[in-house]
């Protein structure tokens, strides 16, 4: 019991240092940025050599550093794969990421219709599992948007990551407003039968910058 209590305190407050010192802040893959947590990381390409997918979607691009990190994994497991990172911004990408052929790098809103429908084609033209992460804005309701826009496209076995959920207390940013962990809640009661929570994934390191995150499509 004492343990536990002293687990717990440990995981939330190295969490509450690691986010509040900025260390996921100056973290790179192949010098490039990526602004993830190592363990999230590690966990992800645990991940993408157990499912085997073709298509990765990615929601938030940033500088590129975790679409490179994602296509490096997929190169080495040595099946035909395609990553769509989608971000509203272009200007920050690295010319790295740019120029990885199996990276597709799409300048929207990532609950617009057209990325609902490039998502839609490469579906069928990589017919296997797929691996989304969405990590773009972070405000309850576009998540939501984001998930929403996805249901009809994710099929039983592909997992879905909701980066960020840590922010509004949980346990970071307890200022920010409902967010990606709110998102998740709120499309769970509406849509219980969609996904599983994978929570031996989730805490497989201690701790995640994706808590309930992890969500396996059923």
């Amino acid at each position: 019991m004492a343990f536990d209590f002293i687990y717990s305190l440990a995981k939330r407050y190295y969490h509450l240092w690691y986010y509040k010192t900025g260390v996921w802040q100056q973290t790179t893959w192949m010098g490039v940025h990526t602004l993830k947590s190592p363990m999230d990381m590690w966990n992800y390409q645990e991940i993408l050599v157990s499912l085997q997918p073709s298509l990765i979607i990615e929601f938030g691009t940033h500088q590129g550093g975790s679409a490179l990190f994602f296509s490096s994994v997929m190169r080495q497991i040595g099946r035909p794969y395609m990553i769509v990172s989608v971000d509203i911004a272009a200007s920050g990408i690295s010319e790295k990421a740019k120029s990885d052929p199996n990276v597709r790098l799409l300048t929207a809103s990532s609950s617009s219709p057209e990325v609902r429908k490039t998502v839609q084609d490469l579906r069928h033209n990589f017919p296997g599992p797929v691996f989304v992460i969405l990590d773009s804005d972070h405000s309850k309701e576009h998540v939501f948007a984001e998930m929403v826009s996805l249901r009809d496209i994710l099929v039983a076995g592909d997992y879905m990551i909701v980066e960020d959920s840590n922010i509004n207390g949980h346990p970071v940013l307890r200022s920010f407003g409902p967010g990606p962990y709110e998102a998740v809640q709120e499309y769970i009661r509406k849509y219980p039968q969609d996904y599983e929570f994978d929570f031996e994934r989730e805490r497989k390191f201690g701790f995640s910058f994706a808590p309930n995150g992890f969500l396996r499509r059923l």
